[in-house]
């Protein structure tokens, strides 16, 4: 007689179980608290390769604020159009037009939203060059502008993985009129430079009077918050040739190399 193997349960219990789905592909378990390292890690790897595959060893950062419109008030109209100047200057002289042995340097980074991020990738867009837009997830979801380069344009969920590359790779910030976000991006710049976390890049704040009258630098001095050497750590400019001549007098040059 040949022995006949008894009917197995249905293991459709165990099949259908999310334990037993691939950890790759269960969606709850990587977006539960226990991953958020993991989630951490792939935000920095992806926005990393993709930069990485770009060559681009080295950015100019520059932050200002979303709600500055082309067709605005004489103020933001100038801010929008000397950003947009600066992005093709920069872009044009950096060296982000100019790989060398596939690396390119000095390439316009922006939060990749409207505004001020705006003109300075569209700027870069005017010169045929490359530009990054370190986007944001926001409650009142914020699109990334149409200049920067498609395959540059990031989306994070994490600010501090966002600041990270916007940092990691600077070669200088320009920072434009703005409200919190700036005023946040601004002074985490600042205080990596003031503790000495970060290389000895060049800030550069447009408008003077912008900056003078929203935060008076001198006050924090004379009540001992900051001492006076740190009025060192930015400049001042006005156009966006002020700005470049300023970033050339602080160390910026083409195909310069920074210190990850």
């Amino acid at each position: 007689m040949t022995a006949t193997t008894p009917d197995l349960p249905a293991n459709e219990a165990q099949t259908t179980s999310p334990s037993y789905e691939l950890a790759a592909l269960d969606q709850s378990f990587l977006l539960g608290p226990s991953m958020r390292g993991v989630r951490f890690l792939l935000e920095f790897s992806k926005a990393d390769e993709a930069l990485r595959a770009w060559g681009v060893r080295s950015t100019i950062v520059v932050f200002g604020s979303a709600r500055i419109c082309e067709a605005g008030s004489p103020d933001q109209s100038r801010w929008y159009r000397e950003a947009r100047r600066f992005g093709r200057l920069a872009s044009e002289e950096g060296g982000a037009l100019r790989p060398e042995q596939g690396q390119r340097d000095n390439v316009i980074a922006t939060g990749g939203g409207p505004g001020v991020m705006e003109a300075a990738n569209r700027g870069a867009r005017d010169a045929g060059a490359p530009s990054i837009g370190f986007n944001i997830t926001l409650p009142h979801e914020q699109g990334p502008n149409p200049y920067t380069t498609p395959d540059l344009t990031f989306r994070f969920h994490y600010f501090a993985m966002r600041k990270m590359h916007l940092a990691m790779r600077a070669n200088a910030l320009v920072v434009f009129p703005g409200g919190f976000g700036t005023l946040d991006e601004l002074f985490e710049i600042l205080t990596l430079r003031q503790t000495e976390k970060s290389p000895p890049i060049p800030v550069v704040l447009v408008d003077q009077a912008y900056w003078s009258s929203v935060i008076n630098f001198d006050v924090l001095v004379a009540h001992g918050m900051i001492g006076p050497r740190d009025l060192g750590l930015f400049h001042f400019a006005e156009t966006a040739e002020d700005i470049w001549a300023c970033l050339l007098a602080g160390g910026v040059r083409p195909s310069q190399r920074v210190n990850g």
